[in-house]
C-alpha cells in the first residue's frame, strides 16, 4: 500500500535533467509510493509530435508545426502504475517511444507554439491532483511549475545515460549501440539546452542529485528522503 504524503496541501514535487539520467524510474516510483499522481511531460511533447508526423506536418517548418499546435486533443494519465497518453482518442503509449519520433520530437518541442500550449496542459493537469503531484521533464522547475514545493535535477555522466538508454533501447526491441546511443543524447542535450523558449535548465533552488553511481532504488530512495526533509522544514 502507498504511503500518503499527509501534507495540509497537495504536495508539486518536479523533477527535470537530460534522458538517460532516470527521471522516468524515478518519478513513477516515487508517486507510487508517496501516493501521489504521476506526469511524464516529456510524452506529451511526444505525442504532438507523433500526431504531425502521422499528419504529414513538416516538422521542420516551425511555421507548419505552430499552426497545427492547437489542433489535437492529448489526454494524459496520472497513474504511475499505468501511465497513459491517447490523441484524439488513440492510445500512443506505444508509437510515441519510436525512433522517429525520437529525432523529430526536439525540433517540435522547440516551437513557442507547441511549448505555449503543452505547458498549460501540464498546469491544468498539475492544479487538479488533489493529492498532488510527481510531474519530470526538462523545465518543469524553471517554467512549468517554478513554484513547485521540491525542485530536484537528475544528472550522470553521458556514459552512464548512454548505456541505460541503450539498454532500454534494446528492451523494446531497438539495436542502437552505445556510441550512437550517446551521441543521439549529446545532440539531445544540445538542442533542448539551446532552445530559445524554455530551454533545459536547473532551476537555481533545484537540488541536484547525480545518479552516474547509483542504483535506481538508491536514487528513489534519496529523492523520497528529500521529500521527507522537506516536510519537516515546512511542520
Amino acid at each position: 500500500m502507498a504511503a500518503t504524503t499527509q501534507e495540509a496541501h497537495p504536495v508539486v514535487i518536479a523533477i527535470d535533467g537530460p534522458s538517460g539520467t532516470g527521471k522516468s524510474s524515478t518519478s513513477k516510483a516515487v508517486a507510487a509510493r508517496l501516493g501521489l499522481d504521476y506526469l511524464d511531460t516529456g510524452a506529451q511533447y511526444r505525442a504532438i509530435t507523433w500526431w504531425m508526423l502521422s499528419g504529414g506536418i513538416d516538422i521542420h517548418d516551425p511555421a507548419a508545426v505552430a499552426a497545427a499546435a492547437s489542433k489535437p486533443e492529448i489526454v494524459s494519465g496520472t497513474d504511475p502504475l499505468a501511465p497513459a497518453i491517447t490523441v484524439d482518442g488513440t492510445d500512443v503509449s506505444g508509437p510515441i517511444r519510436g525512433q522517429d519520433v525520437t529525432a523529430a520530437v526536439s525540433a517540435v518541442s522547440a516551437v513557442p507554439e507547441v511549448r505555449s500550449r503543452i505547458t498549460r496542459l501540464q498546469r491544468t493537469l498539475a492544479a487538479g491532483a488533489p493529492r498532488g503531484i510527481v510531474a519530470e521533464g526538462r523545465d518543469i522547475g524553471t517554467t512549468v511549475l517554478p513554484d513547485a514545493d521540491l525542485k530536484i535535477f537528475l544528472t550522470a555522466s553521458p556514459e552512464a545515460r548512454a548505456a541505460r538508454r541503450s539498454n532500454e533501447l534494446k528492451g523494446n526491441g531497438g539495436t542502437p549501440g552505445v556510441a550512437a546511443t550517446r551521441e543521439a543524447l549529446l545532440k539531445r542535450d544540445a538542442a533542448d539546452s539551446g532552445r530559445t523558449t524554455s530551454p533545459l535548465a536547473k532551476a537555481g533552488d533545484a537540488i541536484e542529485v547525480d545518479t552516474t553511481e547509483l542504483t535506481l532504488e538508491q536514487v528513489i530512495e534519496r529523492v523520497i528522503g528529500l521529500v521527507e526533509e522537506r516536510k519537516q522544514r515546512v511542520r
